[in-house]
């Protein structure tokens, strides 16, 4: 509010219609019916004096339709373990507008304030604040352990449970045994991390399982919700069994942690001349190394799938060797002993079934052969 005053007092002010905002009326602005001639304005001394300063607040009916609709989309979202993936996924959460909450034994407290969650120390009090989804981002192999200590009764009874475990087999067998039967369960998967995932998540997989989801409406919707999450940032939203999971990510994820680790071992470096293909292994073996030996171990000690792939991969490099040697070895003998051009045997390549079996030579080879 700008009242003014003037030393030589007016004979009449004018008032604002009762229509206009409440803000409005506050304004005194007194106008001299009778003003004086343009000659004698120099001499009119008009001292002014600012008593107020008040602001309207624009009201922007736009702004708070968009307001009203990101608060229907957002959830409270609880994050059991926030270790480095944890953080990783909070960013795009917090981002997306949804109150986070997170619980940990190792202290997380001052990643979690930067990111703008609210750190417990103890999982009672983060059960209290009854969050609509709690997300399972412990490692694999302490999975069990947390869930069998985690006080559920302190939650809602149709609390959402999602897992973001990379064996989901494993993960929905521990969620059925352990959780209270009115919780809702939701296997899922981001196939990224940190590394692979730092600049964008478009194009990205995320696989999920809807393992136990209520009938009602409002348990649907939250569901629903969650996976926008990700759709939003433009993932490839794969909705698939846990075990039709295993059995795709043993043959992939798997193999690619394994090769990259050994790459690791055997000490891979860059050089002045590195050509695309070695950049890819190099990328590669950055990717893998990134993450723990306890989340390897974890790929392969709960998946069922990973033995067979593990035994495939020793077979085929077994096989390699055989081809290189049995080449080597005819060198060998055609300048040991000479032989007719075209007359010497190929080399004869392994070929494995898809259950690492090798492939057994039909009776007409054998017959070949013994001939």
């Amino acid at each position: 509010m700008l009242p003014f005053s003037s030393t030589k007092p007016s004979t009449s002010f004018f008032h604002f219609p009762p229509f206009l905002p409440s803000f409005f009326h506050s304004v005194s602005l007194p106008l001299l019916l009778n003003p004086p001639k343009s000659s004698h304005l120099r001499f009119l001394p008009l001292p002014l004096r600012i008593r107020s300063i008040d602001a309207a607040q624009p009201y922007d009916y736009e702004s708070q339709l968009l307001s009203q609709h990101l608060k229907s989309q957002s959830l409270k979202i609880a994050i059991i373990g926030f270790g480095n993936f944890a953080q990783f996924l909070a960013k795009t959460l917090s981002r997306q507008g949804h109150t986070l909450l997170a619980y940990s034994r190792t202290n997380h407290g001052g990643a979690a304030k930067e990111l703008g969650v609210t750190f417990y120390t103890n999982p009672h009090d983060l059960c209290e604040s009854h969050p609509e989804v709690l997300i399972l981002c412990t490692s694999i192999l302490s999975s069990e352990k947390v869930l069998k200590s985690f006080p559920f009764q302190r939650l809602k009874r149709s609390t959402l449970f999602v897992d973001v475990l990379s064996v989901k087999e494993f993960a929905k067998n521990i969620l059925l045994k352990y959780l209270p039967l009115e919780f809702d369960i939701l296997c899922t998967h981001p196939m990224f991390g940190p590394e692979s995932g730092k600049n964008s998540w478009v194009g990205l997989p995320f696989v999920y399982d809807k393992v136990r989801i209520g009938n009602e409406e409002e348990r649907i919707n939250r569901c629903d919700k969650f996976l926008d999450i990700f759709a939003k940032e433009g993932c490839r939203m794969v909705e698939m069994s846990c075990a039709e999971h295993d059995r795709y990510a043993a043959g992939s994820q798997f193999v690619t942690h394994t090769m990259g680790r050994v790459l690791e071992k055997f000490g891979l470096e860059s050089s002045p001349i590195n050509t695309k293909g070695y950049e890819t292994l190099l990328d590669l073996v950055e990717n893998t190394a990134g993450d723990s030996f306890e989340l390897y171990y974890g790929l392969f000690m709960y998946n069922q799938n990973a033995m067979e792939q593990l035994e495939r991969l020793d077979m085929a490099f077994e096989a390699i060797k055989k081809e290189l040697f049995g080449k080597l070895h005819q060198v060998y003998r055609r300048q040991l002993f000479g032989t007719v051009e075209g007359s010497e045997e190929r080399p004869k390549i392994q070929k494995l079934l898809h259950n690492g079996a090798p492939l057994e030579p039909s009776k007409d080879t054998m017959e070949q052969e013994r001939s």
